[in-house]
C-alpha cells in the first residue's frame, strides 16, 4: 500500500495543489498570528527588564502616598545597597513656534550605579540646577538642538529658563518618555517633591523576598513588589492589549483554518469520487477496506505535513516583514525582533496536519462503503434525497429555529453570550441545510441567464445544482467568510452610529473656545474659521450671574446660526426666545422642574424664561436675543466650532488651541477629541477585521476554483460531446464562468442577509444595557454592495483556470477518455 499511497500522491498531485493553497493560507496566517504575539511579547520582557535591572524591590502608592519618613526609613535597612526615589514634575514648556505652552514631564536623575538609569544619545546628563535632557522624540518632534534654552513654568506661574544638554535614547520606551534633571531641579520645579515609587537593590547575600519583607515592615500600608513580581507587574500592564490582540488574531486564524477544513474536505470527496473506481481495482485485487482507508489519511496526512510546512514558513517570513515594517512608523514603541518559540511553529504545525487528516476521514470512509464490482460500473449522479438528508434538513430547520430564539432573546435582554451561541447554532442550522438551500437560490437566481443566455447558460444552472451536496460544500466555505465580513461591517456601522447619536447627546458641540477677562481680536471669527477641519464658527457671548454662593454662566448664542454647531437636532427645537435650556446639575441646583419659570437678574437687567433640561451645553444656554435683554453690552468671549468628520480630531484641536496668538489664556473644551479616538477606532477595527477575514474568502474562492477544475476533470467526456455537438470554446468559458458566478452571488446574497442578521442582534445585545435601549441600526450599503460585487468577481476569477483547461481538451481526443 505505501507504493500506491505515493504513486497516487504523485498521480493525483495536481488535483490536490488548490487543497495544499487552502493549508498553506489557514496554517501561514496562523503562524503569523502566533508569532507576532511571542515576538511582541518577548520584546517587552526585555525591555521592562532592561530598564529595571538592579532593581530588587518596588515600593508603590496603596492606601495612601509615599512619604518622606518612608524613604527614611528605607535608607536605613542594612539590607538595602541602593535606594532610588522616582520624584518628577509636570510643567508648561514654551515650544519654538507656538503660540502656547504644553505640558512636560520632567524626572530626577539618581545613581545608576546598581539601578539602571536612563542614558544619553547625544550631549550628556545634566549635572547642575536648570539643565535638562529631553527624550529624543520629543526633541525631534518639536525640533530641539543641544544648548536650546526652554521657557518651563509651574501651576503657579513660576518660571525658568533652562538649557538642553542632553538627548535621552528614549527607544526602548513605551509611549511618551520623561524629560530628566537633577534632583535638585526637580525640588526647585516642585517644591513638594511627590514620590511615585522607591526602587531598591540588595546588598550581597540578600535575596529578593528577604529585601522586600524588610522594606515591608517599615512602609505599612504602601504596596511592595520583589524585583521579579514588579517586572510581571509591569508586563502584564502591557501585554494585556497584547493577550486581548493576540485573542483576536487567532480567532480569526480559526476561522481561516476551518474555512480551509472545508475546502479540503470537499476536495477529498471529489478526488475520492472521481478515483472510485482506481480504489475499487485495488478492492478487487485484494485490498482491504481498512487498507482502503488508511491509504486515504495517509495521503491526508502527507498533504497536510507538507502544506502546513510550507504554511509556517510563509507565516514566519510575513511575520518578519510586518515587523520590519512597523519599524518605519512611529508608533512610541520599542523596535520588536522576531522571536519565535516552540508554540508559534509547532501548534500550527499540528493544527494544520491533524485538520487535514480529520477533514479526509468523511469521504475516505463513503470511499469503503462501494463495494468492488458495484464500483467498476458506471456510477449515476447522487441522489438529491435519502434517509440520511431528510434527517439532516429536519435537523437544519430546528438548529435555525433554537438559533434564532436565542439570538432573539439576546437582543431584549442584552445577553452577549447567548446571543453569540444563538448565532453559532442559527448558522451551523443554516449550513446543514445548505444541500437543501443553495441549489434552490441557485435556481432563483440562474432563472434570468437561464432564459436570456441560451444553452450554455441553461447548462451552467443545471450543473451547479447537479450535485447539491458538493454545491453546497464549495459554497458554504465563501458564505461563512461573506457572513463574518457582512456581520463585521454591519455591527461596527451600527455600533458607530449608535455611538454618534449618543455623543450628539453628551457632547452637542464639537468645540468651544472661551477667553477670561481678555478682548478678542476682531478677526477671531475668520482666523477660527481659517483653520483647516473646521467647518462652522458661530460667536458666543457670556454673562456670569450669583446665585448664592455659586456664580453661574450664562450663555446667549444666536438661534439662527446654533443649528450648524449644535449636533443633536432636540436641542436646537429646545432653543427659542423664553426659554433657558439647563444641564442636570444646575436643574437641581435650582431646585427646577421641566417647564418651571427661572428668573435671570444680571446688573439691574431681569428676564423670566421658562426651565427646559438639556444635556451637553453649559450650565444655562439662551438666545442671542435673550441674553440681550439681560446683559446688553455683553462681547462676544467665545465660540462654538463644528468640525469635519473626516478630519484629523487631534490635529485640530492642536491648531485651534495654538491659534489666537494675541490672546494669553485660551480654553479649548468640547467632545472631539473623544469623538475623533473612537472614530479613529472603529475605523482601525473594520480595516483589521475586513483584512484578516479576507483571508477565509481567499481560501474559499481556491475552493470554488478547486471544485471548478475537478468537476472539469469529472465531466471531461461531456464537455467534449459538447464541443462536438457545436458549442464553441467561448461558449464553454462561459457556460463555467456562470456556474461559478451564480455559487458565488449565491454564498455572497446569503452572507450578506446573514451578516445583516447578525450585525443588528449582536449590536441590540451590545449597546442596548449601555444605551437605554436606544440603539441605533446601520446598513452600510456601499460596503455591501462592495462585498457582493468583489465575491462576484473573484467567482469569475476561480473560473478563468478550469475554464482554459476545458477549452483546450480536443473533442475527439476527450471522447475517448475513461
Amino acid at each position: 500500500m505505501r507504493r500506491s499511497i505515493l504513486s497516487s500522491l504523485r498521480a493525483h498531485l495536481g488535483r490536490l495543489v488548490a487543497a495544499c493553497l487552502a493549508i498553506v493560507l489557514g496554517v501561514g496566517f496562523g503562524t503569523l498570528a502566533l508569532s507576532v504575539h511571542a515576538s511582541a511579547s518577548h520584546g517587552i520582557d526585555e525591555t521592562i527588564g532592561k530598564s529595571n535591572a538592579g532593581v530588587d524591590t518596588v515600593v508603590e502608592s496603596a492606601e495612601r502616598s509615599i512619604e518622606a519618613k518612608d524613604v527614611a526609613a528605607v535608607q536605613k535597612l542594612p539590607q538595602a545597597a541602593s535606594v532610588v526615589v522616582d520624584t518628577g514634575a509636570y510643567l508648561q514648556v514654551q515650544w519654538a513656534g507656538q503660540v502656547r505652552p504644553t505640558y512636560l514631564s520632567v524626572k530626577a536623575l539618581y545613581d545608576t550605579s546598581k539601578i539602571a538609569g536612563p542614558k544619553a544619545s547625544q550631549g550628556r546628563l545634566p549635572d547642575s540646577t536648570l539643565e535638562i535632557a529631553l527624550p529624543a522624540r520629543t526633541a525631534e518632534k518639536n525640533k530641539v538642538a543641544l544648548g536650546s534654552k526652554l521657557q518651563l513654568s509651574s501651576y503657579d506661574d513660576k518660571r525658568w529658563t533652562v538649557t538642553v544638554v542632553g538627548i535621552l535614547d528614549d527607544s526602548t520606551s513605551f509611549g511618551a518618555a520623561s524629560a530628566v534633571a537633577t534632583a535638585q531641579s526637580v525640588k526647585i520645579f516642585e517644591p513638594q517633591g511627590y514620590v511615585n515609587q522607591i526602587k531598591v537593590s540588595a546588598q550581597p547575600g540578600t535575596d529578593q523576598e528577604a529585601l522586600a519583607a524588610a522594606v515591608g515592615k517599615v512602609v505599612p500600608g504602601l504596596q511592595v513588589y520583589t524585583g521579579a513580581a514588579w517586572i510581571d507587574h509591569e508586563v502584564k500592564g502591557f501585554t494585556n492589549g497584547i493577550d486581548v490582540l493576540g485573542g483576536v488574531f487567532g480567532m480569526f486564524a480559526v476561522i481561516a483554518l476551518f474555512v480551509a477544513c472545508l475546502v479540503i474536505a470537499n476536495t477529498f470527496t471529489i478526488v475520492i469520487a472521481q478515483r472510485t473506481r482506481e480504489m475499487a481495482l485495488l478492492r478487487c485485487v485484494g485490498a482491504s477496506r481498512r487498507q482502503v482507508f488508511s491509504s486515504v489519511l495517509a495521503e491526508a496526512s502527507i498533504v497536510g505535513l507538507v502544506a502546513s510546512a510550507i504554511g509556517v514558513v510563509v507565516g514566519v517570513a510575513l511575520s518578519a516583514l510586518g515587523l520590519a515594517l512597523s519599524r518605519e512608523f512611529d508608533l512610541e514603541l520599542p523596535p520588536i525582533s522576531l522571536h519565535l518559540d516552540l508554540a508559534s511553529i509547532f501548534v500550527p504545525l499540528l493544527l494544520g496536519t491533524v485538520a487535514t487528516v480529520l477533514a479526509a476521514i468523511v469521504p475516505a470512509r463513503r470511499a469503503t462503503k462501494v463495494a468492488p464490482l458495484a464500483a467498476l460500473r458506471p456510477a449515476d449522479a447522487p441522489a438529491a434525497a435519502s434517509k440520511r438528508g431528510v434527517v439532516r434538513i429536519i435537523f437544519g430547520f430546528l438548529l435555525l429555529a433554537g438559533g434564532g430564539l436565542l439570538l432573539a432573546a439576546s437582543a431584549a435582554s442584552a445577553q452577549v453570550v447567548v446571543g453569540v451561541a444563538g448565532g453559532v447554532i442559527s448558522f451551523v442550522g443554516v449550513l446543514a441545510l445548505g444541500s437543501l438551500l443553495v441549489p434552490a437560490l441557485v435556481r432563483l437566481l440562474g432563472a434570468l441567464p437561464a432564459r436570456k443566455g441560451g444553452v450554455p447558460a441553461r447548462i451552467a444552472v443545471a450543473n451547479a445544482v447537479r450535485n447539491p451536496r458538493r454545491t453546497a460544500a464549495t459554497t458554504s466555505a465563501l458564505l461563512i467568510g461573506v457572513t463574518l465580513i457582512s456581520l463585521t461591517c454591519v455591527g461596527i456601522a451600527s455600533v458607530r452610529k449608535t455611538f454618534d447619536v449618543t455623543m450628539d447627546g453628551e457632547y452637542p458641540v464639537d468645540l468651544t473656545v472661551r477667553t477670561y477677562d481678555e478682548k478678542l481680536p476682531a478677526s477671531a471669527e475668520q482666523q477660527l474659521r481659517d483653520i483647516k477641519g473646521i467647518t462652522q464658527v458661530v460667536p458666543i457671548r457670556t454673562v456670569d450671574v450669583k446665585t448664592g454662593e455659586q456664580t453661574l454662566t450664562i450663555t446667549g448664542i444666536d438661534q439662527a446660526r446654533a443649528g450648524s454647531v449644535i449636533h443633536n437636532p432636540q436641542l436646537v427645537g429646545q432653543l427659542r426666545p423664553g426659554v433657558a435650556l439647563l444641564d442636570r446639575p444646575t436643574m437641581r441646583m435650582l431646585e427646577l422642574t421641566e417647564g418651571a419659570d427661572v428668573t435671570l437678574v444680571a446688573a439691574g437687567h431681569k428676564v423670566t424664561l421658562k426651565a427646559q433640561q438639556a444635556g451637553g451645553l453649559d450650565p444655562i444656554t439662551i438666545t442671542q436675543a435673550d441674553l440681550q435683554k439681560l446683559a446688553p453690552t455683553a462681547a462676544v468671549s467665545g465660540f462654538w466650532l463644528a468640525s469635519d468628520p473626516k478630519a484629523d480630531g487631534p490635529e485640530v484641536i492642536d491648531a485651534v488651541q495654538q491659534s489666537l496668538p494675541t490672546i494669553k489664556v485660551l480654553n479649548v473644551e468640547g467632545g472631539l477629541a473623544e469623538r475623533s479616538s473612537y472614530t479613529q477606532i472603529f475605523d482601525v477595527l473594520l480595516i483589521v477585521a475586513v483584512g484578516l477575514l479576507g483571508v477565509s474568502v481567499l481560501i474559499a474562492l481556491v475552493g470554488v476554483g478547486n471544485t471548478l477544475s475537478l468537476s472539469v476533470l469529472e465531466r471531461t467526456r461531456e464537455n467534449a460531446l459538447l464541443r462536438a455537438m457545436g458549442l464553441t470554446r467561448r461558449q464553454l468559458r462561459g457556460m463555467l464562468a456562470v456556474e461559478s458566478l451564480l455559487m458565488a452571488l449565491v454564498a455572497a446574497g446569503l452572507g450578506i442577509f446573514l451578516g445583516l442578521v447578525y450585525g443588528w442582534t449582536g449590536t441590540a445585545a451590545l449597546m442596548s444595557s449601555q444605551t437605554d435601549g436606544k440603539v441605533q441600526y446601520a446598513v452600510p450599503g456601499t460596503l455591501l454592495i462592495t462585498i457582493a460585487l468583489v465575491a462576484a468577481i473573484a467567482g469569475l476569477l476561480a473560473s478563468v483556470l478550469p475554464a482554459r483547461r476545458a477549452a483546450k481538451v480536443a473533442p475527439a481526443g476527450a471522447l475517448a477518455t475513461e
